[in-house]
């Protein structure tokens, strides 16, 4: 018994956890499912310069499952990146999924135990390399990983970054085929002012890497969530604003000019589609462009907040321009 004594005494020594919860995550064996959805009425034949594909209803009974904040497309599948430090990986064929992995970064900021640690908000992928870019908020940095999503090369964290804001940081992060990336502040409700951007000619993790400024003005009580560069270089950016109550999200696409898109620059430009019904009214946060057999693509998935009440929804247009 001098065992449980010397237990006992332990326990009444060391003070109990009263810190923040462990930051839930989506276990490695979850089940994901996917269902098609349409708006009510149906799909319209176009919406502005987009022509709806379709939508996918992307479901699990893992209390963790959703949150996604960013999306890129690589070898064939979709990757989703959770605000919570996690990919979820997807391979579609038509309105099924073939397959799917849920990946979880190891190396980032912080401990990984809290939120705080790993509020992954933007991502940026090199097809070709597989090297994967993060934005993290709340830090307000900038990390480069191996393909294998897990494993961090490099990392930044830019002077000119550290007044964005604990929750309204690097919400975009667009990589440019020649090299360059943009990262684009998503601000606050009711923010008036135009949002920070930073624009660097090289990888920002890159020793020497300098971003110089500019800022994106979007469109009057919308916040930039998301961007992708379409292959004519212009780029589109995804804005969101929200309602309440009941909690709803409006959805906006602007496009804006690529010569535009240089230092000391105020972006802005016109909406050319909204996406609300499209996306069910929910948090549109992220967006990704590829071009398949010729034809311009977008994908573009919600944040549900992790809330098992509200959909992710998976949804996909092709660009007529």
């Amino acid at each position: 018994m001098r065992w449980f004594w010397s237990l006992l005494a332990v326990l009444l020594l060391v003070p109990g956890w009263s810190g923040e919860a462990r930051l839930p995550l989506i276990a490695a064996d979850a089940t994901v499912t996917a269902r098609a959805i349409a708006p009510p009425g149906g799909w319209p034949a176009r919406i502005g310069p987009l022509a709806p594909v379709g939508a996918l209803s992307l479901e699990s009974r893992d209390p963790a499952f959703g949150g996604f904040s960013a999306l890129a497309l690589r070898g064939g599948e979709a990757v989703l990146l959770t605000d919570g430090g996690q990919f979820l990986r997807l391979g579609i064929a038509g309105r099924r999924l073939t397959r799917h992995a849920i990946v979880t970064i190891v190396d980032g900021p912080g401990t990984g135990w809290m939120k705080q640690d790993r509020d992954s908000e933007s991502l940026a992928l090199d097809r070709a390399s597989g090297a994967a870019w993060i934005g993290y908020e709340r830090v307000n940095a900038i990390w480069r990983y191996d393909p294998d999503l897990r494993h961090a090369r490099a990392r930044v964290r830019p002077a000119a970054m550290r007044r964005w804001g604990d929750n309204t940081g690097p919400e975009s992060l667009v990589r440019f085929p020649d090299g360059r990336f943009l990262t684009i502040q998503e601000g606050w409700r009711n923010m008036r002012e135009p949002r920070a951007a930073l624009l660097y000619d090289r990888d920002p993790t890159a020793p020497g890497a300098v971003g110089v400024a500019l800022r994106y003005r979007p469109p009057a009580g919308f916040a930039p969530s998301d961007a992708a560069l379409l292959p004519d270089g212009d780029l589109l950016v995804l804005n969101r604003r929200w309602h309440f109550p009941p909690l709803r999200f409006d959805s906006v696409l602007v496009r804006i000019a690529r010569d535009s898109i240089r230092a000391g620059a105020t972006l802005s430009g016109p909406i050319v589609a909204d996406l609300s019904a499209a996306m069910a009214q929910e948090n549109a946060e992220g967006l990704a462009v590829t071009v398949e057999r010729g034809a311009t693509m977008l994908w573009v998935v919600t944040d549900n907040d992790t809330s098992r009440r509200r959909p992710t929804v998976l949804a996909k247009f092709r660009w007529l321009g």
